[in-house]
């Protein structure tokens, strides 16, 4: 019951049913999705792991509230975790690899080809940490998937910025082609890029709507 839960307020803080900086009265909740609160806590206990829910004491708990300084902290820091975690695995790579990273790529291709924004937003994550997982390094992939809410957040944004119900088609067949190509360092250049597309305009969509906000208030 918990997972379900999870999910419900997962997909709706993605597909921004629940707003960012929205608080979660948990008797309303309760009422509205049929759930006793046993479940509910620990479903929002989960969420606040994976860093979609804040808890603050004496306030509540609230939708996290993704911020420009928010956004060039996750460009730089997931830049050099991705460039670092290939590193690491480069002269691993195998038949098993490839076919997994295509693997994957189908799915978000699916997800996207069935207008899914939160199947696309789970399937690029899949994608992205196929790395981390194969870097046999446990530091690098706990700061991953510590990083993985922050990023669910950010790409919701920068879906909503482009207004589009996830990413486009092929945004990630240069990815996969350097991924399974000879050079490391087409590869490292290709991530920095990769994760530059888009910066500029879902930062802008983040400063209207704080800007809307501060001025409803």
């Amino acid at each position: 019951m918990s997972a379900q839960i999870a999910a419900l307020l997962r997909r709706a803080i993605l597909t921004g049913e629940l707003e960012p900086g929205a608080q979660l009265v948990e008797s309303a909740l309760a009422i509205s999705l049929g759930a006793s609160r046993g479940p509910l806590r620990e479903a929002m206990r989960q969420l606040v792991d994976e860093g979609l829910l804040v808890s603050v004491p004496y306030t509540g708990t609230r939708v996290v509230d993704i911020s420009i300084q928010d956004i060039n902290d996750i460009y730089a820091m997931r830049t050099c975790l991705e460039q670092f975690a290939f590193q690491q695995i480069w002269e691993q790579r195998d038949e098993a690899f490839k076919a997994e990273l295509l693997l994957r790529n189908e799915a978000l291709k699916a997800a996207i080809d069935q207008a899914d924004d939160v199947g696309s937003i789970e399937a690029e994550l899949d994608l992205h940490g196929l790395a981390y997982e194969l870097a046999g390094n446990r530091i690098l992939l706990n700061s991953w998937i510590s990083l993985r809410g922050h990023l669910q957040m950010y790409w919701a944004s920068h879906h909503r910025a482009h207004g589009m119900r996830g990413p486009k088609r092929e945004s990630h067949d240069d990815y996969v082609r350097h991924a399974l190509g000879p050079s490391l360092q087409a590869m490292q250049d290709e991530l920095r890029d990769h994760m530059r597309r888009g910066l500029e305009t879902t930062k802008a969509f983040v400063e209207a709507r704080t800007q809307t906000k501060a001025e409803d208030s």
